[in-house]
């Protein structure tokens, strides 16, 4: 696991909001993207040769809720449909034309590719050849240019970005092709080509637009519930044209550095479950199996339960992922009858495990090793892995505290600065 000192770290917050392509720009807006560079930008789609003409842009600050936000609204004169290679001419063909960076180009181009290749598998088609309704008019075209210069502009396609899972509302929403549930078709299946979390809710409505999904799948590093360690610099709130009793339709955009603590957080999950009849022998067993089953880590604490019987507490660290698998092989190796779960953070050293080569009785042979380096890199604790070494020992007969010491001198040479 490797630090982001001096990093910029770009945080999304759509848990609750959901998210369009006009929240996602506004909120870039508001944390300093220059406002000028966007709109020549966007200004660049009105031209004969894309079809699109009497461009008008709209960039207000506005009220949902008691939430200030800003809200971009772009209109145009252009095409009822299109074909999904006009699309992807016309995105390809802006960006290129633009002083943009390699990776803003990319993105981009990622970006309208994905819209339209989820059209054309929604409907059995060619994705040159897909016939495009909603994400034919100017906005789709205007969002995606106007957040790659804005991403560009903040210097992001080089920072760490991380996004909550996505809300994406619920009841049913009409367009063209009629009335179904939400999400919609194309946001749901964005959401299954790129494996991005995401859950029903708050409200009943659509949350999560095609475009605001394509942008956001193709940008985030990272899903987490929880904010990573950050010192937060800006944060940027924008609107979409929607407005709700519940709740504010804002989504918030939070721009900042990693800390300077020596730690990174983690999210997790612990199963646990008491056993008062259950043998040694069972219970060994049911340890190791949930181990080798993806387990992070297995305890077994001695309690009393009922009656005073005595029995144990196996509790078991877990990737949140892996619950329901794990709470399945527990239930089947103990015969327990229930799993608590609780799901909560757990704050870690930085560190990666290297392989190093020790020369022992006059052969080559690898350990693994795992270093732990603090914010600054200074490592602080070396450890090589037990199985390796004992397994070194049972070959060679050398004392396995012996090729501890080899170990741990070996890895210290090779990184005689941070020592």
């Amino acid at each position: 696991m490797v630090g982001t000192e001096n990093k910029k770290i770009l945080f999304i917050d759509c848990n609750a909001s959901g998210v369009a392509g006009d929240m996602f720009l506004g909120a870039l807006l508001e944390l300093g993207a220059n406002v000028e560079r966007v709109i020549s930008a966007i200004k660049t789609l009105d031209n004969p040769q894309f079809k699109y003409s009497n461009i008008k842009i709209n960039i207000d600050d506005v009220m949902r809720g008691e939430f200030r936000a800003t809200q971009v609204n772009v209109t145009s004169d252009s095409p009822e449909k299109r074909v999904g290679s006009e699309l992807i001419d016309i995105v390809e063909k802006a960006a290129a034309n633009l002083y943009l960076s390699a990776k803003a180009k990319k993105f981009a181009s990622n970006v309208i590719r994905t819209l339209v290749q989820t059209e054309a598998d929604l409907h059995d088609t060619l994705a040159y050849e897909a016939h495009l309704h909603e994400v034919a008019l100017v906005d789709t075209a205007a969002e995606i240019i106007g957040c790659a210069v804005a991403l560009d502009d903040l210097g992001l396609f080089d920072s760490k970005i991380y996004s909550t899972p996505l809300a994406v509302g619920g009841g049913v929403i009409k367009f063209s092709h009629g009335i179904l549930p939400a999400p919609a078709p194309a946001t749901l299946a964005i959401l299954k080509s790129k494996h991005f979390p995401f859950h029903g809710g708050p409200i009943e409505a659509e949350l999560a637009t095609p475009t605001g999904t394509s942008i956001l799948v193709n940008l985030v590093d990272e899903v987490k519930i929880f904010y990573p360690p950050i010192v937060p610099l800006r944060i940027g709130y924008g609107a979409g044209t929607k407005e709700f009793f519940e709740m504010p339709a804002v989504l918030r955009l939070t721009l900042g550095k990693a800390s300077d603590e020596t730690f990174v957080k983690e999210e997790i999950a612990v199963l646990e479950t008491n056993i008062d009849d259950a043998s040694g022998e069972i219970l060994g067993h049911a340890a190791d199996r949930l181990l080798q089953e993806g387990a992070k880590d297995v305890s077994m604490i001695p309690v009393f339960t009922k009656k005073n019987r005595p029995g144990q507490i196996l509790k078991v660290i877990a990737e949140q992922k892996d619950v329901a698998h794990l709470s399945k092989v527990l239930i089947a190796e103990t015969g327990t009858l229930g799993v608590r779960v609780y799901r909560c953070e757990r704050h870690i050293i930085n560190r990666e495990v290297i392989t190093v080569e020790l020369s022992v009785m006059g052969n080559k042979e690898k350990v693994r090793v795992k270093v732990s380096k603090n914010a600054e890199g200074k490592i602080i604790r070396i450890k090589p892995e037990f199985e390796d070494l004992k397994k070194l020992s049972e070959k060679t007969g050398k004392p396995l505290r012996e090729l501890l010491d080899l170990a741990v001198c070996k890895t210290q040479e090779m990184f005689p600065k941070e020592t």
